[in-house]
């Protein structure tokens, strides 16, 4: 599969987090050539935070990380790519059982403080020693992780993935870092796709702390994103503070709260990028709405809608589209106030097409890569930002022949 041409030119120079070791392995299961199991071991005062699918038919390893994230303690994290592991019945179950026992006592730490994450395909049941015969391997070839290894994971949690996914932010001036590396392309609309993220940091932060933290950082960044309005099975975040470095959250903790955002926006926007058929990275900011919430929706009505979606496909400023994914979404919206941009170029105001409005203008904006798009409610404070990307003809040809 061609990379997509959304892509970041290379890889994130991403540093080592104290108390953190890594490995990869291949298990086979679904992919040849190629690894597909990720293995994180975390120091012994990691303390844990997650988010995850609000889907009500969520997979096995959801259910088992959000049985055991009140206890607020990891130790390790195993990742498997290529089945999803969920509805599979009670033999999805017996494998999440019998992965954290294995991991368990291969590290001789407690099942309890073993997450467990999975991406793939929904509903094919398989046997636990797919996984499991791999564990000895992957524990024996645990290391810090440099760069190299940092892509290494971002490449084995990978399914329709077109590059992998990687973000890192230093805290200040803190000496601390946080890092993560993701997977997503298609089914995302997160609502907390098959998205998974795993962030990583060497400050210490209490459980509560970390989970508020997450749940903020969450809602600007993965839970703003959408490729195709589907949500997961699967979806995870989850965020491991291994406390090694010293430096507490009381005293950096607006410059972890940004560096945190930062991280995790900057993989949110590389999933939009690596969007199924993706050729359009779209922004779109919506003004001037009820409140935050009014706006979120209404931007991701227009994130979409695959009427607007197609049109920026095809480089056709077709704001008429807009204007009724706006319409659409229920929140209070008044259209005599109404204004919509592409770009620079403003294209509706007073109920009517802008007296200055040239569609060429518009048009030259839409033949980029990067797409702006906003719009101005009229009716209050609120506001948000979305993002998207275009559909093509590509998403049909992955999502057609996914499972062959």
């Amino acid at each position: 599969m061609p990379t997509s041409p959304l892509a970041p030119s290379s890889f994130p120079d991403i540093p080592p987090i104290a108390g953190v070791q890594f490995a990869v392995a291949s298990s086979g299961m679904r992919y040849s050539g190629r690894d597909d199991l990720f293995l994180a071991t975390l120091s012994p005062k990691t303390t844990v935070a997650g988010v995850f699918t609000q889907s009500l038919c969520p997979s096995a390893p959801v259910e088992w990380c959000k049985e055991w994230i009140h206890l607020g303690s990891a130790r390790a994290l195993l990742c498997n790519a290529g089945n999803a592991n969920a509805f599979t019945g009670t033999a999805g179950f017996e494998v999440v059982d019998s992965c954290a026992n294995a991991v368990s006592e291969l590290l001789s730490v407690a099942d309890k403080e073993v997450f467990l994450a999975s991406t793939g395909v929904i509903g094919e049941p398989f046997h636990s020693n797919v996984i499991t015969e791999h564990l000895t391997t992957l524990v024996d070839g645990l290391e810090v992780p440099d760069s190299s290894m940092w892509q290494a994971a971002a490449n084995a949690i990978r399914t329709t993935d077109t590059f992998p996914k990687g973000s890192y932010s230093k805290v200040g001036d803190s000496g601390s870092y946080i890092a993560g590396i993701a997977k997503g392309s298609g089914m995302i609309a997160p609502n907390m796709a098959t998205m998974l993220a795993f962030i990583f940091t060497d400050m210490e932060i209490s459980h509560r702390d970390l989970q508020l933290l997450t749940e903020q950082s969450v809602n600007k960044s993965f839970n703003s994103i959408t490729v195709d309005s589907d949500t997961s099975t699967s979806d995870t975040v989850l965020t491991f503070a291994t406390g090694e470095s010293g430096n507490a959250i009381e005293d950096h903790h607006l410059d972890f709260q940004n560096a945190l955002d930062d991280v995790m926006l900057g993989l949110a926007h590389q999933i939009v990028r690596d969007g199924e058929g993706a050729t359009k990275f779209i922004e779109i900011t919506v003004t001037g709405a009820e409140d935050d919430a009014a706006a979120t929706k209404i931007g991701k009505s227009v994130g979409n809608s695959p009427l607007v979606k197609t049109a920026i496909a095809a480089e056709d400023a077709n704001w008429g589209r807009i204007v009724m994914a706006v319409g659409k979404a229920g929140e209070l919206a008044e259209r005599d106030r109404l204004k919509i941009w592409i770009g620079d170029e403003l294209i509706a105001e007073d109920g009517m097409q802008s007296v200055n409005y040239e569609e060429s203008r518009a048009s030259t904006h839409l033949e980029g890569k990067d797409i702006s798009i906003k719009v101005d409610v009229g009716v209050g404070n609120g506001c948000s930002t979305v993002w998207t990307c275009d559909l093509t003809h590509g998403y049909i040809d992955i999502n057609a022949g996914y499972r062959s």
